[in-house]
């Protein structure tokens, strides 16, 4: 590989997180599943973006959506294998955060 290429893997990931919302959204589904309610609440998303994100999301097997047959239905968003890989990641982003960037 010639050394001022970008790897296609390298690209395709960023592509998949740098999208606004996506990396904070996959931040808050690491404490477990949630309702889209409880993700836009706790992001300030709305609530149209915050749905096509999810579905995205869902579309790289990154996050996973469960309905439960009840009434009203009850739709959880949780992180799939691939989005639970993704905590050293955020850990990391959170952590260089709390050192170089400055509280508004």
């Amino acid at each position: 590989m010639n050394t001022t290429e970008i790897c296609p893997r390298f690209e395709k990931a960023i592509s998949i997180i740098s999208p606004r919302w996506n990396a904070l959204i996959i931040y808050q589904l690491l404490s477990g599943p949630q309702r889209n309610c409880t993700i836009k609440d706790a992001t300030g998303i709305s609530g149209r973006v915050l749905s096509q994100r999810l579905k995205e999301l869902e579309e790289e097997g990154i996050v996973e959506r469960k309905v439960y047959p009840e009434t009203p239905v009850r739709i959880e968003y949780s992180l799939t294998e691939k989005g639970y890989s993704l905590e050293p990641l955020m850990k990391n982003i959170e952590k260089w955060s709390q050192e170089w960037i400055e509280e508004e």
